[in-house]
């Protein structure tokens, strides 16, 4: 491992960052998000979070997933790598989670040398403030403590080059009562981590880094998922069942907010067919094989995100991309249909038919987000379950190994040992990227 460099001023720097979060007036009034206007969210005024600036990401990056216990579920980290791999394969990012239940952030701190930077990432995501909040009303010596921490590890991040998303921390849905926290309501709790959120942007400004807003689409996502979803005998719980932890709806939010602030702009492909020339096309990741009988078949070498399973469940990826603009900013695979001579057409793209207007067909439609069941989706499977099994190891790599006696006795050989495990485990992940070949049929309705 080459020797981390640490800047001279970094203690200065921390000691600026904590000093500028403690300041009066540091927040203009205009300076809030819009909310809904549900009585719901009077209490709540979140600040205006930095909009998501362009791609942050490179070709060749290695991507540290940094967390709690809601980042060791592996399910946003799970989705983010997934989503890298398969969507975005061109930049060839890969990565590693290294989530730790029950961690804040001076727990991370403190670990941080010998679990992460050994490793030299140049990309990191960081998602603290659960733990660290305490489960109880917002104080001030207790967010100095956090800010301090926090600032930290952005800093130790940073004096060896590594970009940082600093994520804030999510919201809860209930009091959990494993935290023994009966003595504050919910919105007390949720006021709490909508602090801990607005110091994490200062953070963020003052130190550099990208800030990747959690609390705020999750905690209106969870609103908007109980009315459209929710009964009184099943509530709808962003946040899962406990409170805390999120199902797949939860960690598909916390996965978007996070490739947001990375600065992806979602354009996966686009095929043009021009049915008065009967002509193809296709942009990069995409190349047209044919087009014959209006039938066009393409290989593919870039993957739209295949959000499965049902649309009203909170542990479904499906419904959380339902309550946040996912397809819209993160998954467009669109067809374009000009010179249609139609009405109307229908597209059968793998075992799905849908209908449009000719207009619609013209202005282009995302079939990433029309097709649940689509070409794509076994394959997407296949890199998903790579990216599972190797996440799965990572946990016991760094939670295991590396803080267990084969560490304690020779630290070089248990990561020698542990990286030899994981090789073959991320080398299943490109194997399983293989391009997928399709069809899509356009046909005209009477």
């Amino acid at each position: 491992m080459k020797k981390l460099r640490r800047h001279s001023f970094l203690s200065v720097t921390l000691l600026a960052v904590v000093i500028a979060l403690q300041l009066p007036g540091a927040v203009r009034a205009a300076d809030y998000e819009p909310k809904p206007t549900n009585s719901y969210f009077l209490k709540f005024n979140p600040r205006q979070a930095p909009a998501p600036g362009p791609l942050l990401l490179k070709a060749g990056d290695k991507l540290a997933i940094i967390g709690d216990s809601i980042t060791e579920q592996k399910m946003y980290s799970r989705l983010i790598e997934t989503y890298l791999t398969a969507c975005v394969p061109e930049l060839k990012i890969t990565a590693r989670q290294f989530g730790w239940s029950g961690e804040t952030a001076e727990g991370f701190l403190k670990r941080m040398t010998n679990d992460c930077l050994r490793f030299e990432p140049t990309v990191a995501t960081l998602c603290y403030g659960m733990n660290d909040h305490r489960y109880r009303t917002f104080d001030v010596v207790n967010s100095r403590w956090y800010v301090k921490n926090y600032s930290a590890v952005v800093a130790g991040l940073e004096s060896i080059g590594t970009r940082v998303v600093l994520g804030s921390p999510g919201c809860v849905g209930k009091v959990p009562a494993w935290t023994h926290s009966n003595a504050y309501t919910l919105d007390e709790l949720n006021i709490n981590l909508l602090a801990f959120r607005d110091l994490d942007i200062d953070i963020a400004n003052q130190l550099g880094a990208r800030f990747a807003d959690v609390f705020w689409p999750m905690f209106t996502a969870g609103y908007e998922g109980q009315s459209r979803y929710g009964t009184e005998e099943n509530r709808y719980m962003i946040s899962g069942k406990d409170g805390v932890h999120p199902g797949w709806a939860g960690h598909l939010v916390m996965a978007y907010a996070f490739l947001r602030a990375m600065g992806l702009d979602g354009d996966l492909g686009t095929l043009t067919v021009d049915l008065g020339a009967q002509t193809a096309t296709a942009t990069a990741g995409h190349t047209v094989e044919s087009f014959k009988d209006n039938t066009l078949t393409v290989v593919s070498t870039k993957y739209p995100f295949c959000a499965g399973g049902e649309t009203n469940s909170d542990n479904s990826v499906r419904s959380g991309a339902t309550l946040v603009p996912f397809f819209e900013e993160l998954s467009r695979f669109r067809l374009v249909v000009q010179n249609a001579s139609a009405a109307r057409y229908q597209i059968i793209w793998g075992n799905t038919t849908n209908s449009y207007t000719a207009a619609q067909l013209a202005s282009g439609v995302n079939l990433a987000a029309d097709f649940v069941d689509n070409p794509f989706c076994d394959a997407f499977k296949r890199v998903d379950e790579a990216v599972a099994a190797k996440q799965a190891y990572e946990t016991t790599q760094i939670k295991t190994v590396f803080h267990g006696k084969e560490a304690k006795a020779d630290m070089d050989k248990a990561v020698a040992d542990t990286e030899a495990v994981r090789a073959p485990l991320a080398q299943g992940i490109a194997a399983a990227m293989v391009p997928v070949r399709h069809r899509i049929v356009i046909q005209a309705l009477p």
